[in-house]
């Protein structure tokens, strides 16, 4: 009998978190948690025998065995994409198709779509939150809102502002930064470690971790800590009392949402002016 293949999901996992050099970033595309992309590429490396990654404090490197399974991976997965688009349920011609990251979706869509189906009536819409990783590539979207580094997303996107980190803990808790739980988002460049160099006040030692910015969001909206998010998610949650700044101040970070849209289609163009609009752009 031959011998079984690996699942199908490690292969995803590993295109792309090679693609992103970022579990995390991996993560955000396709729709699992960064420990789940994580723990499938050491599974598929054990499988296989040989390392795929060297684990780096700030990122990813392929190894040889990486670069030569990467381009093998890649092809089928894409062929497996092409081939199921056709029975997706419902018609795509006249349906916007907007993918992104479960985070963006419902810290920066979500709360807003009201404002834009009442401009648009005529705009059916669909949103793609769990993404696998050639949806990217393959361009099926209308929409993509990507998350990375310039280098990770392409030349073809723009960053969506605003773009640093801010502190932010939930209206009911209480007391000093310094004192209070902090919620890590783990995979990034910048973290509590970054705040403590620009803004001082001594070292910081999360207690808390979440695989997105979304998570960490959610976690310090109900009390449980102090997160270090993106100012871009956070906006929305901040201006309705839900979360509100634990300290005044706000550090860069390397990593963004970048916006991608098929610019010969005026309900993504539509899309993309609504939604800089909403952000203040």
């Amino acid at each position: 009998m031959a011998k079984s293949l690996p699942p199908l999901t490690w292969f995803r996992s590993f295109e792309a978190a090679a693609r992103h050099l970022s579990f995390t970033a991996a993560a955000e595309e396709i729709g699992m948690t960064q420990s789940a992309v994580s723990q499938q590429v050491k599974s598929l490396e054990m499988r296989l025998r040989v390392p795929l990654f060297v684990r780096q404090p700030r990122g990813l490197a392929l190894t040889d065995h990486g670069r030569r399974l990467l381009p093998e991976v890649g092809a089928p997965l894409e062929a497996l994409a092409a081939a199921t688009a056709r029975f997706e349920a419902g018609p795509g011609t006249d349906l916007l198709t907007v993918a992104t990251s479960v985070s963006v979706a419902q810290w920066v869509i979500a709360p807003h779509l009201p404002d834009f189906t009442a401009r648009h009536p005529e705009i059916r819409a669909r949103f793609l939150s769990a993404i696998w990783p050639d949806d990217f590539q393959s361009a099926r979207a209308d929409v993509e809102i990507r998350f990375g580094s310039l280098k990770q997303v392409g030349s073809d996107a723009e960053l969506l502002l605003p773009n640093r980190l801010v502190a932010l803990k939930s209206p009911g808790l209480s007391g000093a930064l310094a004192d209070l739980p902090l919620i890590e988002a783990v995979g990034t460049s910048s973290g509590w470690r970054a705040w403590a160099e620009i803004q001082g006040g001594g070292a910081l030692h999360p207690t808390l971790y979440a695989d997105t910015y979304g998570m960490a969001l959610q976690l310090a909206a109900h009390g449980n800590g102090v997160a270090l998010v993106s100012e871009l998610l956070a906006q929305h949650a901040v201006m309705t009392g839900l979360v509100q700044r634990a300290h005044p101040g706000s550090i860069p970070c390397q990593e963004g949402y970048f916006l991608s849209i098929k610019e010969h289609r005026a309900a993504a163009t539509a899309f993309r002016s609504w939604l800089l609009e909403q952000l203040g752009g």
